[in-house]
């Protein structure tokens, strides 16, 4: 099949190492984070934070939340040109919507007069709340939708990611605290521009299981 689209997707892979020496352009940096600000939730509920590691400051903190496992993914962060956390809000509440809804009626998609009726989709966030008032597993599951369309930009721009499940969420926790505000980072993104000698995946053939496998068309 030939279409853009699928030639991002053959194209993209995840790196496994990368050039130290190259960074991103900051227009397409800008490209990035547009895309990601615009990416998909449910109920509009954008309950995420993206914190980017760019200085050499925030990488040595960064590089710091490896000390205790996940080692393999540690060298990602000094090498790769950013490294972006996809934080989650474990307790999404009436108020965090209203800050939607009230940006909704500033953008002009919603009327003054039905600012009330714009909360009838809360109804899903309480239907994913537990007794506890967490939303952790709802609201985690809107970060890996921003995730996916953010892999989608890069490969678009030509730019290697590599998504990083493996890192130590309580530790991140502790050493981005004030960044995350309560909010909970358990997967990370590292981008920037694979190494030609050291990336061993960069040329090993595409690999997915058949569409007749995957697909039920009725």
């Amino acid at each position: 099949m030939t279409h853009p689209i699928i030639a991002d997707l053959a194209n993209r892979y995840t790196t496994k190492r990368y050039d130290a020496s190259k960074r991103i352009p900051q227009a397409d940096l800008d490209v990035i984070y547009e895309a990601m600000r615009l990416s998909a939730s449910s109920i509009n509920s954008q309950p995420w934070k993206f914190i980017v590691i760019e200085s050499d400051e925030a990488k040595q903190r960064m590089h710091d939340t490896f000390a205790n496992k996940f080692q393999f993914n540690q060298p990602h962060v000094k090498s790769a040109s950013h490294i972006i956390l996809f934080a989650h809000n474990p307790n999404y509440t009436r108020n965090d919507y209203a800050k939607v809804v009230d940006k909704g009626i500033e953008d002009g998609r919603t009327k003054p007069e039905e600012r009330e009726q714009a909360f009838g989709g809360f109804a899903f966030a309480e239907l994913n709340t537990d007794e506890h008032g967490n939303t952790a597993a709802w609201t985690k599951s809107q970060t890996y939708l921003a995730l996916g369309n953010t892999l989608h930009t890069l490969a678009r721009l030509g730019i290697d990611s590599t998504t990083m499940e493996g890192v130590d969420s309580e530790l991140i926790g502790e050493i981005f605290k004030t960044e995350l505000d309560g909010f909970i980072c358990e997967v990370g993104l590292a981008i920037g521009y694979h190494h030609t000698d050291e990336d061993y995946n960069a040329n090993l053939p595409k690999s997915r299981l058949a569409a007749e496998s995957v697909f039920t068309i009725l």
